[in-house]
């Protein structure tokens, strides 16, 4: 089974996200990143942008395929982790760690509140794999 840290929530999208105060640093799962395989680029939206929970933000691109990243909160984002580019092997080596991707400023915080817990994101995987 993937790894699943308890500290974060998770989306039935396979995106995570890590809560301090109003914003929220959002992630692709080690479940995403295992499917995806090797990631090669990520396509980021720009500091300023805003979206709405759910709406796709960027992409990531691996060997394999190219896969939409949709962000689970609506807000602004605050800061990309463009760094990444560099080294996108990262996503795959340290994705709940220095393979985040962008930190964004909740509109809502419940919205986090409402996403999947450790348990339930693995109960997820469990019935949908």
């Amino acid at each position: 089974m993937s790894n699943i840290p308890e500290n974060l929530r998770y989306s039935k999208d396979h995106e995570w996200v890590l809560v301090e105060g109003d914003v929220a640093t959002v992630g692709i799962t080690d479940y995403a990143q295992e499917s995806l395989g090797d990631v090669v680029y990520i396509e980021f939206p720009k500091t300023g942008d805003s979206f709405n929970a759910h709406e796709a933000i960027g992409s990531v691109e691996s060997v394999k395929a190219v896969s939409e990243i949709f962000t689970p909160v609506g807000g602004e984002v605050v800061e990309v982790n463009e760094g990444i580019n560099d080294s996108a092997e990262v996503v795959n080596s340290d994705c709940y760690g220095g393979g985040w991707m962008v930190k964004i400023k909740m509109n809502n915080p419940g919205e986090a509140d409402a996403m999947l817990s450790a348990d339930e994101y693995e109960e997820y995987l469990s019935a949908n794999a």
